[in-house]
């Protein structure tokens, strides 16, 4: 499993998971860290990537629930929601990083299908998007699913730039934050400019 969106000040946190076993072939040609990778080449990899793979699945957490739960807990529901579309669980799951995002700790509004997911083993490694198939397969699903989100978003909010910048804090994003106050699409317990009516 791999997340993106962690870092940016509006648009859901992702998680893809993509599940493989030791029957599956090796990684198609060009899997990498989404980050390493065009926009167009990630792209191009999504359908190839889900026919490589023995199951796959991508899940978001809404903007309102990084505020409630935190980027943690927001990535913990993202996750479980990914798991929970799956045909084929998992027996392990590997994050990348160090920290251990996915492990059990209930928040209110997590199903009980969810919440029986919590069980999964987990192993964290640092760089796994880089030394991994499945968690660089992962990385780029996720990456594709959100900036697809984004940039449907930016034609409702077009000011702020999410076609180009996928809510990340550009110069541009902060600017429009500035001048024009956040959005249903920020989250509002960051400290983002203009939350008290200044500029």
């Amino acid at each position: 499993m791999d997340e993106v969106g962690r870092g940016a000040p509006a648009g859901p946190a992702t998680v893809g998971v993509v599940v493989v076993d030791d029957g599956s072939p090796p990684a198609p040609l060009g899997v990498r860290d989404s980050k390493l990778l065009r926009p167009s080449a990630r792209e191009s990899l999504v359908p190839v990537i889900e026919v490589w793979a023995v199951a796959w699945a991508v899940g978001h957490a809404e903007p309102w629930e990084v505020d409630q739960f935190g980027v943690t807990g927001a990535l913990r529901l993202a996750g479980l929601r990914a798991l929970s579309q799956l045909a084929v669980p998992p027996d392990l799951v590997l994050l990348d990083g160090a920290h251990d995002w996915l492990s059990p700790s209930v928040h209110e509004g997590m199903s009980r299908a969810q919440a029986d997911l919590s069980w999964v083993p987990v192993v964290t490694k640092v760089k796994a998007d880089t030394t991994c198939a499945s968690v660089a397969a992962a990385s780029v699903l996720a990456k594709v699913a959100r900036d697809a989100i984004m940039v449907g978003l930016a034609q409702e909010h077009p000011d702020y730039g999410w076609d180009v910048n996928k809510g990340y804090g550009t110069a541009v994003h902060m600017e429009a934050l500035g001048r024009l106050g956040p959005t249903s699409q920020h989250r509002l317990s960051w400290r983002l400019p203009n939350m008290d009516g200044s500029t």
